[in-house]
């Protein structure tokens, strides 16, 4: 694991192709908060040391230091909500119940049905020779139930016309189903809602080839 000097930025201990470290990079940036990155090599294992596990006991990224308060958070949803709550800038909820309850759901849509079982422990369980098909079929089956969502949701983005937490959800998703071969024609509104939001610089800037971990091959 990297090792890094201590500011009084916050802190995230990402990987660079982690969809859940993926979103939290997108709020940092719309929230232009200046942050400092430390990579967990998701690959090498290093998310299972004794240091990262005293961090995050799941070894799961990200992790989210407050410098400020001196707080550690885990679990992408929860630090997406709390970095909303405590920093001023673009609201990623809105402020009605229901509205902000159909913008959740679409969050969790992703972050609990869709991306669990296609995260990088569950596909080395699975095996090298069946990962792609597993993660293929997974994911066709959660973007067309998303799909089905957005039909009543979307308009400029996931919901509405204005950036919510759903579209932090879904740009690091259809990059996975790009990547596993899922055919995204057959979920244009997904497909179109994520190529708009894909020209903002600040998604841009989270994309992974962007990130200081990102081997040279894939930049």
């Amino acid at each position: 694991m990297a090792t890094h000097t201590t500011t009084d930025k916050p802190v995230l201990y990402s990987y660079f192709r982690s969809s859940c470290s993926w979103r939290v990079r997108i709020a940092l940036n719309l929230k232009k908060i200046d942050y400092e990155v430390r990579p967990i090599n998701l690959l090498k294992g290093e998310q299972k040391s004794e240091e990262y596990l005293k961090i995050q006991p799941f070894g799961f990224v990200p992790a989210y230091i407050d410098n400020k308060t001196g707080q550690t958070l885990i679990q992408s949803v929860s630090i997406l909500e709390y970095i909303d709550e405590t920093q001023p800038g673009h609201a990623l909820l809105p402020k009605d119940p229901l509205e902000r309850a159909t913008v959740r759901a679409l969050v969790q849509a992703v972050a609990a049905d869709i991306q669990p079982v296609t995260n990088l422990r569950i596909l080395k369980y699975v095996g090298e020779e069946k990962k792609a098909e597993w993660a293929k079929h997974f994911l066709a089956e959660g973007f067309k139930a998303l799909e089905a969502m957005l039909q009543k949701t979307a308009g400029v983005y996931a919901f509405g016309d204005s950036i919510t937490m759903a579209d932090l959800a879904l740009v690091p998703q259809v990059y996975n189903g790009v990547r596993f071969g899922v055919d995204m024609s057959a979920f244009p509104i997904i497909s179109r809602v994520n190529a708009t939001l894909s020209d903002l610089p600040e998604f841009k800037a989270a994309h992974p080839s962007q990130q200081i971990d990102c081997p040279a091959d894939l930049r």
